[in-house]
């Protein structure tokens, strides 16, 4: 090879146009020159795991059964859709013997660390908790941090704790499209408590609220949210609500907000029949009001299931499921379509170019959906 070797690439006829050049390596003393791949980040040939393996291991506990049960049922293969449902209706009987509780505020509010903090306590008495952090999704390149499960670096070592972070990939409302399947499998797995994080929700945001017992709002001190709150939003909805971070010089600004928030809750009607909405306090940093808040949520469940409304929840619970997954369905098939799929780009640049109302449009493309399945 020669010192100066042009890239192959380059214009034999003029070569003053490529600067680049092709040089012979250097061996150093010791190296090897052979290129072995590393065994170190070699990728495990996983095999696929049938539906009874899964139902067993999800069953006896085992938390690694459990993690690819969930990404089963998140997956968004057709030939994965069948599979999943079979588990869940074996697993359905060991379902609906937790707790469950949603963990909404705004970004910033600490709500991985009052998770973190919140399910240690948990564990230390003794009780099995299951953390369903949702992250949020690039609108862009449809990707995820997926970073809660590293924040809660103490609690993801917890044996009696599970962790698992999921994209809400496009779903409005702070949550993954499949986080109900989720938990009821935590629920199989035998969690008493499952929690789950949103992304760090807006007033108009409030899927969750359907999908848990109790509803708990973080909020901030010095943040405008009382005069937010009078806007009612996402406030009604909630059945608790944390002023987070309430420590060092900021305890006595802290009591102040719940005090304020306790005064705007009184105008407000309770998100549960038979409860109280309350304003509280704590900090995850000297875990100060985090025990006072479990003794808090332990009475709401005692109360609404002597009352029926734990029950009638449930019940909603099951009925919101029902109508989310038709609307699903209907937006697949829709758009799975082969006359909508022909038919679509047309009808979608004769609207660009105004040609067609978008009310006709959609007209045409409902009217093509429905003769092909009528």
């Amino acid at each position: 090879m020669a010192a100066d070797q042009k890239a192959e690439w380059s214009d034999p006829s003029n070569p003053d146009l490529c600067s680049s050049v092709v040089r012979k390596g250097q061996e150093l003393e010791g190296q090897s020159t052979s290129l072995q791949k590393s065994s170190r980040f070699k990728k495990r040939n996983t095999q696929a795991v049938s539906v009874e393996e899964l139902y067993n291991g999800v069953s006896e506990g085992n938390r690694s059964m459990l993690a690819r049960a969930i990404t089963l049922v998140e997956s968004n293969a057709e030939h994965h859709f069948e599979k999943a449902q079979e588990l869940l209706q074996k697993l359905l009987p060991y379902t609906g013997k937790s707790i469950r509780i949603g963990i909404t505020g705004v970004p910033g509010a600490g709500k991985s660390t009052f998770i973190e903090a919140f399910g240690e306590y948990l564990c230390s008495l003794g009780l099995k908790v299951a953390v369903l952090a949702i992250d949020p999704s690039s609108s862009i390149s449809g990707g995820s941090i997926l970073g809660d499960k590293t924040r809660m670096e103490q609690l993801s070592r917890n044996p009696l704790a599970f962790i698992r972070p999921s994209p809400s990939a496009g779903k409005l409302g702070g949550v993954h499209r499949k986080t109900r399947e989720s938990m009821l499998l935590c629920e199989a797995a035998g969690f008493e408590v499952i929690l789950i994080e949103t992304v760090g929700v807006g007033q108009s945001e409030v899927i969750i609220r359907d999908m848990v017992d109790f509803f708990m709002l973080l909020v901030l001190t010095g943040a405008g949210d009382e005069l937010q709150g009078m806007k009612k939003g996402i406030m009604e909805l909630a059945d608790a609500i944390v002023v987070h971070k309430a420590d060092g010089e900021n305890k006595p600004i802290a009591e102040k907000t719940r005090n304020d928030y306790n005064r705007i809750l009184h105008f407000l009607q309770p998100a549960t029949k038979g409860w109280a909405t309350k304003a509280y306090t704590c900090s995850s940093l000297t875990l100060e009001g985090i025990s006072r808040i479990w003794e808090m949520i332990q009475s709401f469940e005692q109360k609404g299931k002597s009352s029926g409304v734990f029950n009638e929840r449930r019940k909603a619970q099951s009925r919101e499921w029902l109508y989310a997954l038709i609307s699903d369905q209907l937006h697949y098939h829709f758009y799975h379509h082969p006359g909508v799929k022909n038919q679509l780009p047309k009808i979608e640049n004769e609207v660009i170019a105004g040609e067609k109302t978008v009310a006709s449009a959609v007209e045409s493309l409902f009217r093509t959906f429905l003769d092909s399945t009528l």
